[in-house]
């Protein structure tokens, strides 16, 4: 009761006359998006400054409130949910070796650098395994066993070698928290981001054993992605101040550890790092552009969510929606 009436007077709270010109320029700008040919794709464009929404936009019959599959934006969440693990000692941490709870799924006659890759390795897609993304990840998801399936695949790098981005890794990190967790994945996520106003995941796909799919197929709402951002941005605490995810996990879920061989940017623990409109962004990044920027400097959190139409950097349509965050950036500053 209490946390309801804190976060009422919240929104009654009058806004100042800054946050309503920046309200009032950034819905222009957000109103001049829809009619763009190369952002035909975009459904919902929601954006937040110091944890108010100023601005927010639904396209052609979408709204933000509507259930949405944010494809590998999830993987973010699944960074989340190791964090919380390693918090509460569930985890021993990102050098834990992932082999000794995985081993009833390891092939019987197992290349020994499976003992090597750590969960570490599995965050930041540097487990050193072929992908099972891309043009690989029809059959994964074909197959009987999607764990024991990413297990057996050859080595095409060291494990902590170079970035080889892949749902498998991903999907491997749902296996380990159900091992130790004693829960489906969906109800751990459920149990430990519940404190986390607004926040909610709907539909989720599991694999033949029953484990949800780590790092895709998840559906939320634009405005629940964001509740998601507003945690991080304020460092793992919910709104109430309570600490969700640990505030170290934030820093180091954010840290420099690799790079894409496809964008060049920066990639830590389940999030993208760049530039964007002079300003670092972290940001989270799925199949056919859907987007949660947080700008720490500007105290800013966008969500943008797309048709899953196709891959949003082949076309640049990704590159449209980077541009989008810079001109948004642009008018919060000038404002």
């Amino acid at each position: 009761m209490i946390k309801r009436l804190v976060l009422c007077l919240l929104l009654l709270a009058p806004v100042s006359a800054v946050a309503q010109q920046q309200g009032s320029t950034v819905s222009n700008l957000l109103d001049s998006v829809g009619s763009r040919d190369e952002m035909k794709p975009l459904k919902t464009v929601v954006v937040a400054r110091d944890g108010r929404v100023v601005a927010e936009r639904g396209y052609r019959g979408h709204t933000p409130l509507e259930s949405t599959n944010i494809k590998s934006a999830s993987k973010s969440i699944m960074s989340a949910l190791v964090g919380i693990a390693i918090g509460k000692g569930l985890l021993e941490g990102p050098d834990q070796k992932i082999a000794p709870i995985l081993k009833a799924d390891l092939p019987a006659s197992p290349d020994s650098r499976l003992n090597d890759i750590t969960i570490g390795n599995l965050l930041s897609m540097q487990a050193g395994l072929d992908r099972m993304s891309g043009a690989n990840y029809g059959r994964w998801v074909s197959s009987r066993n999607w764990v024991r399936f990413a297990l057996s695949q050859p080595f095409v790098d060291q494990p902590g070698g170079e970035m080889l981005y892949s749902t498998a890794s991903t999907h491997l990190l749902s296996a380990i928290l159900t091992k130790v967790g004693g829960k489906s994945t969906l109800a751990l996520a459920r149990e430990w981001l519940g404190p986390v106003e607004g926040f909610r995941i709907g539909t989720w796909e599991r694999d033949p054993q029953g484990i949800y799919l780590g790092g895709n197929q998840m559906a939320m709402s634009a405005r629940s992605l964001l509740a998601f951002g507003e945690l991080y941005r304020n460092g793992g605490r919910a709104g109430d101040g309570k600490q969700v995810v640990p505030a170290d996990w934030v820093a180091q879920s954010w840290q420099h550890r690799t790079n894409s061989r496809f964008s060049g940017d920066e990639y830590g623990y389940g999030w993208f790092t760049r530039q964007i409109g002079g300003e670092q962004v972290h940001f989270a990044w799925g199949y056919g552009g859907q987007m949660l920027y947080i700008v720490p400097s500007l105290d800013l959190t966008v969500v943008m969510i797309s048709q899953e139409s196709g891959p949003s950097a082949r076309d640049g349509y990704r590159d449209s929606l980077h541009g989008l965050l810079a001109d948004i950036i642009g008018t919060v500053r000038s404002t």
